[in-house]
């Protein structure tokens, strides 16, 4: 069903896409990449709706954000819509009224078999009054993700045949993490410098040993679990503070025992930590003045007393 490009990687030299899923695109050394940003430009000089698949994590929404810069309407709005939110009448602006739209720019449509019976019959109306697939004549440049295999969507009944047949004339496959391992270096050292102007630290150097774990983990949150790792280790500032768990964990993910490790679990567990550590520094440097403690760390003064509550100093430092 459908035409789709072909994937790289399989020793055919085509493309297949990337891109992260946080606020902006960012490429890489490995060749799948490489040839996706050729492919991206092709893509941005012509209107034709885009369906892209990977992932969870995998880039599809800064994918479809990089093709909409990089096209001619570049200077138009960038409109997300959550498939999963939608209703019938959301979608209505994509026509307008008598075929002339209101709306200009691209929409990108986020999980695509997420949309319920009546969004997908009036998606299909949208399609079919541009005639040829294409909302160039109504003004918006349609493109649309899906982490799910539509075709499985569609013989479970899911998912309308004529829907996805007139949604998937290109289909723009991007791959995981796990299959662009050289890329995880350059790309852990630009979510670094991206945390530490956040935290206003100086970018962490990282391990040999580290960086080896990293490259060894599959990684099954892609891009999004990447950077959430950059960020837990910018918020501590201290690579031995935010490993010293995760180390284990990974060896023995890589061991005989087939246990499966969650990054994204042992990222958050280090988040949590960075946050108590920031509080407890700023409680300190205000000498437990709470409401000056909340001014600083800029949370309101009824959610530092939460937080305080979670890591057990609700009544530290109380009057």
């Amino acid at each position: 069903m459908g035409k789709h490009l072909p994937e790289a990687g399989n020793g055919n030299g085509a493309a297949q896409a990337a891109g992260p899923a946080w606020s902006e695109f960012v490429g890489g050394i490995g060749p799948s990449v490489r040839a996706v940003e050729g492919v991206i430009r092709e893509l941005a000089q012509s209107d034709v709706p885009v369906l892209l698949l990977g992932e969870r994590g995998a880039g599809k929404h800064t994918t479809a954000q990089r093709i909409h810069e990089m096209s001619g309407r570049h200077g138009q709005a960038f409109r997300v819509l959550p498939c999963v939110f939608l209703k019938p009448e959301e979608l209505k602006w994509l026509v307008g009224v008598h075929g002339t739209s209101k709306a200009e720019g691209t929409a990108f449509l986020k999980e695509l078999a997420d949309l319920d019976a009546d969004c997908q019959a009036q998606l299909l109306q949208v399609l079919q009054n541009t005639g040829n697939g294409s909302v160039t004549s109504v003004g918006v440049r349609l493109i649309v993700g899906s982490a799910r295999d539509l075709e499985v969507e569609v013989r479970a009944g899911r998912l309308r045949e004529d829907l996805y047949y007139r949604i998937s004339g290109v289909c723009l496959r991007l791959p995981p993490l796990r299959q662009r391992r050289e890329d995880i270096p350059s790309l852990m050292d630009h979510f670094l410098q991206k945390y530490a102007r956040d935290f206003q630290r100086p970018v962490l150097n990282l391990s040999a040993e580290t960086l080896q774990l990293f490259q060894e983990y599959s990684w099954p949150g892609n891009l999004k679990e990447l950077e959430d790792t950059a960020r837990a280790l910018m918020a501590l500032g201290d690579e031995t503070i935010a490993m010293g768990g995760l180390r284990a964990l990974l060896r023995g993910a890589n061991g005989t025992n087939g246990a499966r490790v969650s990054l994204k679990e042992a990222s958050r567990a280090a988040s949590r930590e960075a946050e108590r550590e920031l509080i407890l520094k700023a409680l300190t440097r205000t000498r437990w003045n709470r409401r000056r403690a909340a001014e600083e760390l800029q949370i309101s003064y009824k959610a530092l007393l939460y937080k305080l509550k979670q890591i057990g100093y609700e009544a530290h430092g109380a009057s």
